[in-house]
């Protein structure tokens, strides 16, 4: 685990909608204009320093773009233009934090020999009408006074307080959705609600054709289609706003934005569907059980198959992240296991088949004990063996000994 997730780990995320008037609303797409704006100035910056650094004459040492560049960078800006100088400089401060993490992540990515279905990709353009706006403070650029929210630059702002805030927060986003919603994101402290010992492990295994495969029948979590069932309904929109396109350079018409707006609205009830059917089965698994063994499966890689709208609809990694800050919040153990032949294993014996199943195949036989499972029962199991877990804890046994493997 990198420090940045060890920060992440430690802290939580409490997300509000906010109640914004046109004055502030405006006031918060011109502040997102000038961070969009040094966004940009900060790719320009990067992508000049590596032209140079190729075309560099042989001596000559290499030059960088870290933070104090961009630092310097943006205060001479400030200096020279007073358009930037209205804004808030702490908001402007974290786009070129933001802008540096981003850029380090991915180069660290290249030197690591990480492939390129998995890498993160380096910093790109913000496009006006296509990056959503996000604006992050610090605790200097934020404060809570009588219910509202007040900005840096004089932005106040009311949230819908569906719940009170159990601490103070050290920062805030605010953040602007596809269908014009305001919200913001509080970052607080994680607080544990440890649930009481079970006494039970349990193995999950992901999948497509059922989204959760658990050594427990009762907590097995199928794939509900939810992109499916809306597809209808999302390509109907899609027509309409296909033959409502406006001309290049000409104002769009009410009828595009108005079907432009249902189809964003049908993607954000999807999304909250599938997070809601998450967070539900990841409780149930977390309640019930002490150790949780999760294959550490990306799905990126299934983008580019023929599983693709399949692999998306099931929302997987939405899952798994659901699942480990749910052991994270009630102090549960989640171990990540390498998903390397997992289908290959025999989860009785251990034994590894010759070749990989055929993915036609769905019952896993071992030639060396015999074993008959489900291919995905078998997986399952196979995770609590990977992680040290005694096979038998999935008959509600518990080893005695501290279990090694990588804590999520």
């Amino acid at each position: 685990m990198t420090a940045e997730e060890a920060e992440d780990a430690r802290h939580t995320r409490w997300t509000y909608r906010l109640r914004v008037s046109f004055t502030a609303s405006a006031a918060l797409l011109e502040e997102w204009d000038r961070c969009r704006w040094i966004w940009n100035e900060c790719v320009a910056k990067s992508k000049q320093v590596q032209t140079w650094n190729r075309n560099r004459p042989e001596g000559v040492g290499t030059r960088t773009c870290g933070p104090a560049q961009l630092d310097k960078m943006l205060t001479e800006a400030r200096r020279a233009t007073a358009w930037l100088r209205e804004g808030s400089s702490v908001a402007q401060q974290q786009v070129v934090r933001d802008f540096g993490r981003s850029r380090a992540k991915a180069q660290k990515d290249i030197r690591d020999g990480v492939p390129m279905a998995r890498r993160a990709g380096m910093p790109k353009w913000k496009k006006k009408r296509e990056a959503p706006a996000t604006l992050n403070y610090t605790r200097r650029g934020f404060r809570l006074k009588d219910g509202q929210l007040h900005l840096a630059g004089g932005i106040v702002l009311r949230v819908v307080w569906s719940r009170a805030l159990p601490a103070d927060p050290s920062s805030v986003r605010v953040y602007h959705d596809s269908l014009g919603h305001w919200y913001a994101s509080f970052v607080l402290p994680m607080q544990t609600e440890p649930f009481p010992l079970s006494g039970r492990v349990i193995g999950v295994d992901w999948g497509v054709r059922e989204t959760a495969t658990t050594t427990s029948d009762d907590h097995d979590l199928p794939h509900h289609c939810y992109g499916r069932k809306a597809a209808k309904n999302l390509a109907r929109y899609q027509r309409m706003t296909a033959r409502r396109k406006p001309v290049r350079g000409k104002a769009a018409s009410k009828g595009y934005l108005r079907a432009k707006r249902q189809a964003a609205k049908l993607h954000k009830k999807v999304a909250r569907q599938r997070q809601d059917t998450a967070r539900k089965w990841a409780k149930s698994v977390v309640r019930d059980h002490d150790v949780i063994a999760v294959e550490d499966f990306r799905p990126k890689f299934l983008a580019k198959s023929t599983m693709a709208g399949k692999a998306a609809d099931a929302a997987i990694g939405a899952t798994k992240r659901a699942l480990v800050e749910m052991g994270r919040k009630h102090g549960r153990t989640v171990l990540l296991v390498h998903p390397a032949h997992t289908t290959m294993d025999c989860g009785r014996c251990g034994a590894r088949a010759k070749h990989a199943l055929p993915l036609g195949l769905r019952t896993y036989t071992c030639t060396a004990c015999g074993a008959v499972s489900p291919r995905d029962k078998n997986s399952a199991r196979v995770m609590l063996v990977r992680a040290g877990l005694a096979p038998a804890g999935a008959d509600r046994g518990r080893p005695d000994q501290a279990q090694p493997g990588q804590a999520a």
